[in-house]
């Protein structure tokens, strides 16, 4: 055990439970975070690929400058953000196994190696945000336009399925370890 990392040492030396320790013997609240780290990550991915899709299809229309392109690119580092943060919790939480120390280390391990990157994500989001405020709302102002939210109404179906079937897998795993 000594090539065994402090992860992977803190597994051994604590409780033997089904989920991290820090969920105090509550399978519904490891359910409930499994379920949300698992379909917001894949939402935050699925957010981040069409910021990125956007992009390329309207390189040549959209200066570095547009405002949606500052919108896309803020929008972008905040999924990348989430999505890593959540992910890595996700992926903690999906591997948690007590008998395997060495591997639950390295993913508890991993998660804090992602933690500093999807703060940067957070903090170029907010950069963005605020460096580009000024002109931007000058910009919003100049001419207002409705936005009618409501009609978007339906994008929201596939987004609450990536949600529930979270939910159903997060209850599966929970209820059988």
């Amino acid at each position: 055990m000594t090539n065994t990392s402090l992860a992977a040492q803190a597994v051994i030396g604590g409780p033997q439970s089904l989920a991290p320790p820090s969920f105090d013997g509550h399978g519904w609240l490891v359910v409930i975070n499994l379920a949300g780290m698992t379909a917001v990550c894949v939402l935050a991915v699925m957010f981040a690929v069409d910021a990125v899709a956007a992009f390329w299809r309207n390189r040549h229309r959209d200066m570095l400058t547009h405002p949606v392109t500052i919108w896309r690119a803020a929008g972008f580092c905040f999924a990348c953000g989430i999505a890593l943060r959540t992910g890595a919790e996700a992926l903690v939480l999906w591997n948690w196994n007590p008998v395997d120390p060495i591997r639950t280390g390295w993913w508890t391990m991993l998660k804090r190696y992602l933690d500093p990157v999807s703060l940067c994500f957070a903090v170029t989001g907010l950069g963005v945000l605020y460096l580009s405020a000024r002109g931007m709302v000058g910009q919003l102002r100049r001419r207002p336009f409705p936005i009618d939210m409501w009609a978007s109404l339906p994008m929201l179906k596939r987004p609450a399925a990536i949600g529930l079937l979270s939910l159903i897998a997060a209850i599966g795993v929970v209820s059988t370890r």
